[in-house]
């Protein structure tokens, strides 16, 4: 039994029917052409289906006292699991076209995790063309975040078409070999009570860290109130109201497309920027659109929360290691390059202001920022007071081609949480040659969302010609 950190069991306590509080998505796969499709289904469903030496969270359940999810919450292994019902097989109708997919997909995130099971679920999904099978997983906030979730994956998948495992991708026995090829972390030694200078050395980060995070509050307050802040954006502050930010519901739309990981880094390199420059770019022109087909554009910018990962690259064990940076998307700027540059400078003054903070004084400050956020969620007034319009997320995900038991890896497209007030998530995931948006929207809150997909190739290529780098580009 292990206790759940405070900023895990958060996502417990902030989730409602309206509001589920799980990440997904699907993986696209295209099956080998010495295989039969039916005994391969059969194998994985099996293979999955195994119920001994599960690895943790899948192997666990909560454990609440008296006060519920107000109280401390535990995780305990689950010894009466039920994999059946966490794996799962679909056939998709025909003609099961990728659109039947993702209306799929859409009814399986719209409905919560069972909290007296493991927080988790897989679908293995059949049914479409050209040799083509789907995974759709889900499983709770609480328990991983993006960066999490993408360490899963890696863990399942290899880049040798030729391998075969025959342990689960959700064992203690395949997280153990994934693990053996990172180092191991370093901790350092834990002090004696009795020594002076452990103690000092103590107070001293401790008197660092309050340092450091007064410094940032001062800088956030200045530029919330418009009197400085070196160009840093800031939630709250100025973000106007539009359908993006209603109270939610629990239906779900999820829409997803891949694009080229070199074209937009083209796009990035040309702006003198990154991937993700390029990404918010796209993103604050495709809300632009949307926003105008509604005839509802405002006079004010949009605002993104940008979730950046803070977990050491040789941990692969925490949940959720998470903070959040303001996008100032600029989508009041007609012209592209300007949008794109005032884009620029409020990211590279919340990187700056992350760089001259530690991990511990991050969590701490973002905890402060976030608070008022988390009361309007709580008290459902997240559309009267919206803190930013959407979220958009970028997770680095494989280097190269990946197969899992023979079957080629072809998309990777998350599924990520609309809230009250930010009716609207997308993430995207960096794999091999392609970026793989997913779109996570509020189905009556943002209607007709598949049309973001049009509109995010419509802002790259404006990006692009505004840069000169169209070159005939579709």
């Amino acid at each position: 039994m292990r206790l759940m950190p405070i900023s895990d069991a958060m996502f417990l306590v902030g989730e409602s029917r309206e509001m589920p509080m799980h990440i997904g998505g699907i993986n696209l796969y295209t099956l080998p052409d010495d295989v039969d499709e039916t005994e391969w289904l059969n194998e994985q469903l099996a293979l999955l289906r195994q119920p001994e030496g599960l690895r943790r969270p899948f192997s666990e359940v909560l454990k609440l006292t008296p006060l519920g999810q107000y109280g401390p919450i535990r995780l305990e292994p689950d010894r009466d699991i039920d994999m059946h019902y966490h794996v799962r097989a679909a056939a998709l109708p025909k003609p099961g076209r990728y659109r039947e997919m993702f209306e799929l997909a859409s009814r399986l995130h719209s409905g919560l995790l069972d909290r007296t099971r493991p927080l988790w679920e897989m679908t293995l999904i059949s049914g479409l063309p050209n040799r083509q099978i789907a995974t759709f997983k889900k499983i709770h906030h609480a328990l991983m975040d993006g960066a999490a979730s993408i360490h899963f994956y890696n863990s399942m998948l290899t880049p040798d078409p030729n391998e075969r495992r025959i342990a689960s991708p959700l064992s203690v026995e395949a997280y153990e070999a994934y693990k053996r090829k990172f180092p191991m972390p370093k901790k350092p030694p834990r002090p004696s009570l009795t020594d002076i200078t452990a103690i000092g050395d103590f107070l001293k980060e401790q008197w660092g860290n309050s340092v450091g995070v007064t410094r940032a509050l001062n800088q956030y307050v200045a530029a919330m109130f418009g009197i400085g802040g070196d160009g840093l954006a800031t939630p709250f502050a100025g973000v106007p109201r539009t359908s993006f930010n209603r109270n939610i519901t629990g239906a779900r739309r999820f829409v997803a497309q891949s694009w080229s990981l070199d074209r937009v880094r083209a796009l990035g390199k040309a702006y003198d920027g990154t991937i993700n420059d390029a990404v918010l770019g796209m993103c604050a022109g495709a809300m632009r659109k949307y926003l105008q087909s509604l005839n509802e554009l405002p006079d004010k910018p949009l605002k993104a929360m940008a979730p950046v990962s803070i977990r050491p690259k040789d941990d692969i064990d925490s949940g959720n290691s998470v903070a959040s940076v303001t996008a100032n998307l600029a989508t009041h700027i007609d012209d592209p390059a300007a949008r794109m540059a005032a884009i620029q400078e409020s990211m590279n003054s919340a990187k700056a202001q992350l760089r001259a903070m530690t991990a511990a004084q991050i969590q701490l400050y973002t905890a402060i920022t976030s608070f008022p956020m988390m009361l309007t969620a709580l008290t459902r007034t997240a559309d009267k007071f919206p803190a930013y319009s959407a979220t958009i997320s970028n997770v680095p995900g494989p280097r190269e081609q990946m197969y899992w038991n023979g079957a080629r890896l072809d998309g990777m497209y998350p599924a990520s949480i609309p809230v009250d007030g930010m009716a609207m998530n997308i993430t995207q995931v960096s794999n091999f040659r392609n970026i793989d948006f997913g779109i996570t929207a509020c189905r009556r809150s943002v209607p007709h969302a598949q049309r973001m997909i049009d509109y995010l190739e419509e802002a790259l290529v404006e990006l692009e010609e505004a840069a000169g780098i169209r070159k005939g580009k579709k």
